[in-house]
């Protein structure tokens, strides 16, 4: 007979809830070349977000993808971004001091209004 064993979500990140970096939802990552030669990858789910974010996705569609907590994916997109093993993209459209602008608020309203 074999047993499911489930992991607690944030025994994968030690216990921490939160990081040194703080990533907002809408932030973007992407996996760099890095990732690909470092052992340092070598976790489950550090291989499991750099073969996700070959592509650049969101910080909250990688915890959609991987059916983790936001919590989590933040903590170990942080520590990968610390080993230089995901790029964090400049989030476009906020202000100096990170609020959205204007055009990028406008430019939800419309998306969500086409849904």
């Amino acid at each position: 007979m074999v047993s499911t064993f489930r992991v607690r979500p944030y025994t994968r990140t030690g216990g921490r809830t939160r990081s040194t970096t703080t990533l907002a939802i809408e932030t973007i990552v992407s996996t760099n070349d890095r990732a690909d030669r470092d052992a340092l990858t070598s976790t489950a789910e550090h291989r499991a977000i750099s073969d996700l974010c070959r592509y650049p996705h969101s910080v909250a569609e990688v915890a959609a993808r991987l059916r983790l907590p936001l919590g989590v994916v933040r903590v170990l997109l942080a520590d990968m971004s610390a080993m230089s093993l995901i790029n964090v993209h400049e989030q476009q459209g906020a202000t100096q001091d990170g609020r959205p602008t204007l055009e990028l608020m406008e430019r939800v309203l419309m998306g969500l209004r086409r849904i």
